[in-house]
């Protein structure tokens, strides 16, 4: 049952040392406050799980925070490489990071999987390439009934799933509507559920695709106005684009980011 309380407390209780951790957003309402929370609280050994990660996980590789990536794709949209993660998979710094690839669709019904309580999931995929041979969350499956062979990709289940959304009620009833990606299915198969916010309202409204999601799947919802940015929230601020490119060159140098990242700690003083 979903309770409303502060960012840092919600971070403080929901994400530990060691836990896996997915902050979803495809494209907008990506959860970068809360990621910057858990970089101000030095979480250590986090197993980070994103479809398509970009600056948000680039920014908790750089801090220490992760000792391994589970993604389908990464990069700085638009813009080029995610340059903490390539130092830290090249150099081992300031962590060594192990990782785990899988396809878009892998991802997707890995998800699935988890939110529907199965331990794997079936589809048509992986054909041609060798990320069998190199994923021990991938194997295959003949179907029973046609005696055809299936991708078969392990359910995943985090410890504790973060997402960003436009708003909640003073239940915690939480509703995002956009592109919405695969933050449902997350928050359902997670054993630990987060979602902030840009506001706090009296009743959801009917939105057309929204998709809601009721007080008892989430653990805590907390209010983060601006939580996406430098993503976009729709129906609330657009995706900043400079900061993107920005990032290129901050990322490049350790000691820009460094300094990015004292920054960022500040912030909370």
């Amino acid at each position: 049952m979903a309770k409303i309380v502060s960012l840092p407390q919600a971070v403080s209780e929901l994400v530990h040392d060691g836990d896996t951790v997915a902050l979803e957003g495809f494209t907008h309402l990506i959860p970068f406050a809360a990621g910057h929370e858990i970089i101000r609280q030095g979480r250590r050994d986090l197993t980070l799980v994103r479809m398509t990660p970009d600056l948000i996980y680039d920014q908790l590789i750089g801090a220490g925070c992760a000792a391994k990536l589970v993604f389908s794709w990464g990069g700085n949209p638009g813009v080029g490489s995610l340059h903490r993660m390539r130092d830290a998979l090249a150099t081992g710094w300031p962590a060594p990071l192990q990782i785990e690839e899988h396809s878009h669709a892998g991802m997707a019904n890995r998800y699935v999987a988890g939110a529907s309580g199965l331990p794997f999931a079936v589809l048509r995929g992986y054909a041609g390439t060798d990320l069998p041979t190199h994923t021990e969350t991938i194997s295959t499956v003949e179907c029973p009934f046609t005696g055809e062979r299936l991708a078969a990709v392990a359910a995943l289940n985090p410890d504790v799933t973060v997402v960003h959304a436009q708003r909640a009620d003073q239940a915690g009833n939480v509703q995002l509507w956009g592109i919405t990606g695969v933050q449902k299915e997350a928050v359902l198969a997670a054993k630990r559920s987060l979602a902030t916010v840009e506001e706090i309202v009296d009743e959801l409204t009917p939105i057309p695709g929204a998709v809601i999601l009721p007080h008892w799947v989430l653990d805590a919802v907390a209010v983060a106005p601006g939580g996406a940015a430098p993503s976009y929230a729709y129906g609330y601020y657009d995706r900043d684009n400079a900061a993107y490119r920005n990032w290129d060159a901050i990322s490049r140098d350790r000691e820009a980011f460094t300094r990015w990242l004292r920054t960022l700690e500040e912030e909370a003083a």
